[in-house]
């Protein structure tokens, strides 16, 4: 058994650890305990994803134009910055993009917080999963640029603008896209694991006035490095589909 399991993952190791086992090996991966196959990091990525959904589950049949509710008025003031954000860093056509921004940040905004939650982890002090997360938007980002270029004229775009810089600007442009996915994981991962480990040593030391500062700290940190993260996702995806002129 692990040393820290949290009761979450006990929960899973204790009733579905062939579901465990069976997924791992779908990926030609195994685990090191077959009877504990799950880790602290997956099970709270699970639960926030179920959190979010339960949330929207809940607030969707609640929206109203002439009362919203102060959820709502929560929602619509993120949704407002958001495009906001969008249409300023990826232009005009920022908003068509803005369903995987909002869900990129509110995911990575709740892993972040649920930290806070005695019992419970948050999932992106784990180099997995912010490593996951930053794969999914250079994925998604290149992805769109193709789709909004082309893939030949995209494609282009690394070679630069003149043919005779070809063989210097392929490689740097390489280089530095494949860059985005370390910086942006490290990124968000060295400054919740800190963030998280300061927090549980004064936790430790004190009960009261010494933690509440750090937990508020930590709940600006949370904020601060979710909106970094989308922030950079829009200029990644700003840069991919703008139309050279």
């Amino acid at each position: 058994m692990p040393e820290h399991e949290l009761w979450v993952t006990k929960l899973f190791n204790d009733h579905l650890a062939g579901l465990g086992n069976s997924i791992l090996n779908l990926f030609g991966l195994h685990a090191e305990d077959a009877a504990r196959p799950w880790a602290n990091y997956v099970t709270m990525e699970i639960l926030v994803v179920l959190i979010l959904a339960a949330a929207a589950a809940v607030l969707r049949p609640r929206l109203s134009v002439d009362r919203p509710g102060k959820a709502q008025q929560i929602l619509e003031m993120v949704y407002g910055f958001l495009r906001g954000q969008s249409e300023e860093t990826v232009g005009h056509d920022g908003p068509k993009y803005l369903h995987y921004f909002a869900t990129i940040f509110l995911f990575i905004l709740t892993a972040n917080l649920i930290g806070l939650i005695p019992g419970f982890e948050s999932p992106t002090m784990f180099p997995y999963v912010t490593v996951g997360c930053a794969l999914v938007t250079f994925f998604y980002y290149n992805y769109v640029g193709a789709r909004a270029q082309g893939a030949g004229k995209y494609a282009a775009h690394f070679a630069g603008p003149m043919p005779v810089l070809a063989p210097l600007m392929l490689p740097i442009e390489l280089i530095s896209h494949m860059a985005r996915p370390l910086s942006l994981s490290v990124r968000l991962f060295a400054n919740m694991y800190a963030g998280e480990q300061v927090t549980l040593v004064f936790l430790s030391l004190t009960y009261l006035v010494v933690p509440v500062a750090f937990m508020g700290l930590h709940i600006f940190v949370a904020f601060l490095q979710a909106y970094v993260f989308v922030l950079l996702t829009m200029t990644y995806v700003g840069g991919a589909v703008a139309h050279e002129h």
